[in-house]
């Protein structure tokens, strides 16, 4: 090597050097291992990204993704340089570091560097070692097995999330086990939830960490088999299928396809609007492997529910859902309020059954009402919602269909951008208009209200302030409204508060809040701090002293 090589080489042995001295001395080693008995070590490889005076070494899955990027200064190596000459120095270098920790639990039972090099040809992406313990491996495999056969086999009691992380990485390590076993993976998948159901943030991150293991499994695993793709961080990879590609024993039960296809469900199910697409992507890649369960999937629907709860049919209404595309088709054959009970029951059954909350409504019905709100998308969904708020004897059904249907950063379907709204609200919006017995049902609703993402209710105030005003029974739900308001909203009640009773009622909810919220509630009514510091000084008592009562809750007194 010349003497550019050597210090560039230099510079790379430097890098691992430092990363290896940071990492041994830690001092919370091992009490990170002793969370769970699933896990053997804290890392399970590194990745080198080589770039002339820019060098740098990370833990796998932290490290920047490098491929492709510009380097200040030219590299002294060729493409050849680094597979011949740079790759085996490197791999020396670390197997040495490696040597004297391999019992550490700062190591994993495999450990892998990634090299991401500069060249001269271009950059070069590489596998530059990788070793597996096998004794550290033989006793991880003890301990799945023993954790399995305890906890979840025999076991009765909610388990933790974190076992779930690393129990659902390792069931998918194609090192640790060599081809899933898909017919006791999914049962293991399901008894997690199982157990864990009376606790909902809980099973939230239990669903999260089996869908996030199934996902990796899926992209760096099967379909590598099948496809080839190149990786986005920002949206959906780009999948392009290999010649002659094509599934084994497709059409046999408990395939490998069928992980995938168990995977694409779980997020269709349970995960955010935003990620259902890549759900439907799975779903579509294994249906152009061949398999025919993926196609009817797309067709029909998951197999996640009988056939009576996806299809009821009576002489007043027929309803139909689909849960790949999220869809309920409703045909009112008859404008009865039979009709749309039944129509409201039948989703109603759905969403306990796990239905996915950001669904839509395809609907046929020769009645077209809507709510009294500007703003709204003038879909299906609106409409039926709409058309059931006409029957007064349907509103107690519509409470309780808005209570399971509402959850933040859910939103139907066929809404989009500014006009997004949470499942619910077309139910909301009606019954808090319609009656005082609503009101804590709407401060329900916005306390779940993505502000950032959702603007409706804003028009929905405006609307709400004109036809209830400023009373004892409102006020709560009013302020509830405007906690969750933008700036563009003005709300005509100034001169309802005029009447220092109901000014009175309103300090009494400002002041409970903080002075952000304060400044919040406040601003569509009065617009700025100061202006309600002008008008303060200008009141005569009693109406001065809550005047400055509310300013003083904004913190600007």
């Amino acid at each position: 090597m010349n003497t550019l090589q050597e210090e560039a080489l230099e510079e790379m042995k430097t890098a691992i050097h430092e990363w290896f001295d940071e990492q041994e001395n830690r001092k919370d080693v091992e009490g990170a291992v002793k969370r769970t008995t699933l896990q053997m070590g804290i890392f399970n490889g590194i990745m080198l990204d080589y770039r002339p005076g820019r060098t740098r070494v990370d833990s796998l899955n932290f490290g920047r993704n490098a491929a492709g990027s510009k380097s200040i200064k030219a590299s002294p190596f060729t493409r050849e340089q680094v597979l011949h000459e740079v790759h085996p120095l490197l791999a020396e270098i670390v197997k040495e570091k490696l040597d004297k920790l391999e019992t550490s639990p700062l190591i994993d039972y495999r450990f892998t560097l990634q090299g991401t090099f500069a060249t001269t040809d271009g950059p070069v992406k590489l596998t530059v070692l990788e070793i597996v313990y096998e004794e550290k491996k033989r006793q991880l495999l003890e301990r799945i097995q023993s954790y399995i056969e305890k906890k979840l086999e025999k076991g009765s009691y909610p388990t933790k999330p974190l076992e779930t992380f690393f129990l659902t990485r390792h069931l998918l390590d194609p090192y640790l086990f060599h081809e899933p076993e898909v017919a006791r993976m999914t049962a293991l998948f399901d008894r997690i939830q199982e157990l864990n159901k009376e606790q909902t943030q809980a099973l939230a991150d239990h669903r999260r960490y089996i869908i996030q293991a199934l996902t990796g499994w899926a992209d760096n695993v099967f379909l590598r088999r099948y496809y080839d793709f190149a990786r986005s961080e920002y949206r959906i990879n780009d999948y392009k299928i290999k010649p002659d590609a094509a599934l084994e024993n497709k059409d046999e039960p408990n395939q490998p396809v069928d992980l995938l296809l168990y995977g694409a469900v779980m997020i269709l199910r349970y995960e955010p609007n935003y990620s259902k697409f890549k759900g439907l992507t799975f779903l579509e890649l294994a249906k152009q492997l061949g398999s025919g369960k993926a196609g009817r999937m797309l067709k029909e629907g998951s197999d996640s529910f009988s056939p009576e709860d996806v299809h009821v049919r009576h002489e007043s209404v027929e309803c139909k859902a689909n849960d790949v595309f999220s869809i309920i088709t409703i045909d009112i054959c008859k404008e009865e309020a039979g009709a749309y009970e039944r129509a409201i029951s039948f989703i109603l059954s759905l969403l306990r059954k796990g239905f996915p909350k950001s669904y839509k409504i395809k609907l046929k019905s020769s009645v077209r009402e809507e709510l009294p709100v500007k703003g709204l998308v003038k879909s299906d969904t609106h409409r039926f919602f709409a058309n059931a708020l006409a029957y007064s004897e349907l509103h107690p059904l519509l409470e309780e269909y808005a209570r399971e249907a509402m959850k933040e950063f859910e939103w139907y379907e066929d809404t989009e951008g500014e006009k997004s709204v949470m499942p619910g609200s077309y139910a909301v919006f009606g019954l808090g208009l319609s009656a005082e017995r609503y009101f804590p049902l709407v401060e329900e609703y916005m306390a779940l209200v993505d502000d950032e993402h959702q603007l409706v209710q804003d028009k929905y105030t405006a609307v709400f302030a004109e036809t209830h005003g400023v009373t004892e029974r409102s006020t709560p739900a009013l302020v509830a409204c405007l906690r969750r308001s933008h700036g563009s909203l003005k709300l005509k009640i100034q001169q309802e508060l005029e009447s220092e009773d109901k000014l009175s009622l309103l300090v009494q909810h400002v002041e409970a809040l903080t002075d952000y919220e304060a400044e919040r509630v406040l601003y569509p009514i009065w617009g700025k701090a100061e202006k309600l510091a002008v008008l303060a000084r200008k009141a005569q008592e009693p109406r001065k002293e809550l005047l400055l009562r509310l300013l003083k809750a904004t913190g600007k007194a």
